[in-house]
């Protein structure tokens, strides 16, 4: 029976990957290469995933992911193929630091430089004891003294922290880090996946502090932080062009809404997502089939399609929920943070009194190619979203967002900031698209691996799977698009 809608477009290609953010992107182009003929689905009008833009004031600025980090050899590899090499930039190394609560209001100090994820490797230094006070450092250095357990691992970064330096530097230290980066409490994290190496280090040497001040010192050479001039999301653009180059289709604004075996390949099918221009009622759903899929979308996305495709596999309910961040930018004129007072920026302990924000990046303190774009202007970021609570800017308008963000960029950088100094500010949303890295992770990811194993022509990539940032996303979809093209290469090298 016909329901009124047109008929679904059907389409082929040797290979399907859903979702066009940096791992799908990286994917795509890695198939195409070899002249294998790839459809690209994204369901936003824009690729680019977690690498994305805002236009404020004049300025294109990233309104996600803004570095990546230098360890391994993937991300540098595929800039250079990008021809990006050139625009490789450093962050000023000034550093961050920390808010927090006191009797008296808010108190600020520089984070530790020598620690990993707020762990210090030197309990008793005097950045520390600036931040936890004398009793809380003699407590942390009490892990140099206690007998290390051997037998086993640690599996929880905030019961680890607690354990065997206290709780001062769980809350002071390590979860405004955890909170900023991972979304998420130290309690749940596992921390096999965010301090990969730890456990094996701490063996070594005897101590927490002991397995970080030697993670540190491996870290130096390849641990640093870098960017691109313009901003990461050129990133986004240089693979655009590429998949354009090399005869990618790619379709945005369609939400892939099944996916099922079909003989020795696969259909995937999808909707166009509505607009308040569109019809969607009106525009035909699509269906694609394709000897090999990739699914490189968010999470609970990605394993959705799964449960539906791969029969009696039904472990979405054991992945845990990616959390909502939202982030502000501001662009303001403010003579007053020419000097970065607080660094490169800020991250907030939970405690601290009338500060809604976790987390602040100076921007223009941090890149000085943006510092020179902008003129004199200043930009900063904040993020707002802590792990089990409501987003606190959900429901509330743009006007009341901005004048929240100004209060909290006063509060933590210690400046007045008033709304005549506001030039422009916007607001970005990001659901489900922090790295999964609750405990368990690695058994997760092992049991999803296997499981694909077993079912020829589907790969699955992206951060919840291959951990946070480019470093980790970059090499995942490289060996994922690499499995596709080992299938799809004929013994004489043809595609």
């Amino acid at each position: 029976m016909n329901d009124g809608r047109p008929t679904a477009e059907r389409l082929t290609a040797d290979v399907v990957v859903v979702g066009g953010g940096v791992a799908g992107m990286v994917a795509a182009l890695e198939c195409a290469k070899i002249g294998l003929a790839v459809t690209l689905v994204e369901r936003r009008d824009e690729l680019g995933g977690c690498v994305g833009r805002i236009e404020l004031d004049g300025l294109t600025l990233d309104s996600g992911a803004e570095s990546f980090a230098t360890r391994g050899d993937g991300v540098a590899e595929l800039l250079g193929s990008l021809g990006l090499d050139d625009e490789i930039a450093d962050p000023n190394r000034a550093g961050a630091w920390l808010v927090w609560g006191t009797g008296d209001g808010l108190d600020a100090a520089p984070l530790p430089k020598t620690g990993v994820l707020g762990i210090p490797a030197n309990p008793l230094g005097d950045d520390v004891r600036r931040i936890i006070g004398w009793s809380g450092a003699t407590r942390a250095y009490l892990d140099r003294i206690k007998p290390i357990l051997r037998i086993g691992r640690a599996h929880s970064l905030g019961e680890l922290v607690r354990s065997r330096m206290g709780q001062a530097v769980l809350d002071r230290l390590v979860t405004p880090i955890s909170s900023g980066v991972y979304s998420a409490d130290p309690e749940l994290l596992d921390l096999d996946v965010v301090a990969p190496g730890l456990n094996e280090a701490m063996t070594r040497t005897g101590s927490l502090s002991g397995g970080v001040g030697q993670l540190v010192e491996q870290r130096k050479a390849g641990g640093a932080v870098r960017g691109l001039r313009g901003g990461m999301h050129t990133l986004v653009d240089a693979l655009a062009r590429e998949l354009e180059r090399f005869g990618v289709t790619v379709l945005t604004g369609v939400e892939v809404t099944g996916l099922a075996r079909a003989g020795d390949g696969w259909t995937v099918t999808g909707e166009p997502v509505a607009s308040a221009a569109d019809d969607a009622d009106a525009a035909a759903p699509l269906e694609i089939t394709a000897p090999d899929v990739v699914l490189a979308a968010a999470g609970r996305t990605s394993l959705g399609l799964l449960e539906a495709a791969v029969e009696g596999w039904e472990s979405t309910a054991d992945w845990p929920q990616g959390a909502s961040i939202e982030l502000v930018t501001l662009v303001l004129d403010a003579p007053a943070l020419d000097a970065a007072p607080r660094g490169t920026g800020v991250l907030v302990a939970a405690d601290a009194p009338g500060v809604v924000a976790k987390a602040l990046t100076h921007s223009t303190a941090k890149w000085p190619w943006l510092a020179e774009a902008a003129g004199g202007r200043q930009v900063v970021r904040l993020s707002y979203g802590r792990a089990g609570q409501p987003n606190p800017l959900e429901g509330r308008g743009d006007e009341d967002v901005a004048e929240l963000a100004l209060a909290d960029a006063s509060a933590v950088l210690g400046v007045p900031l008033d709304r005549g100094m506001l030039r422009a500010s916007g607001r970005t949303v990001w659901r489900d698209a922090v790295s999964h890295a609750a405990i368990g992770q690695l058994d997760r990811v092992r049991s999803l691996e296997e499981t694909i194993a077993a079912e020829p022509g589907i790969e699955v990539t992206g951060s919840w799977v291959s951990g946070t940032g480019l470093a980790s996303v970059v090499p995942h979809a490289k060996a994922a698009a690499a499995r596709v093209r080992h299938r799809r290469v004929a013994p004489d090298g043809t595609a």
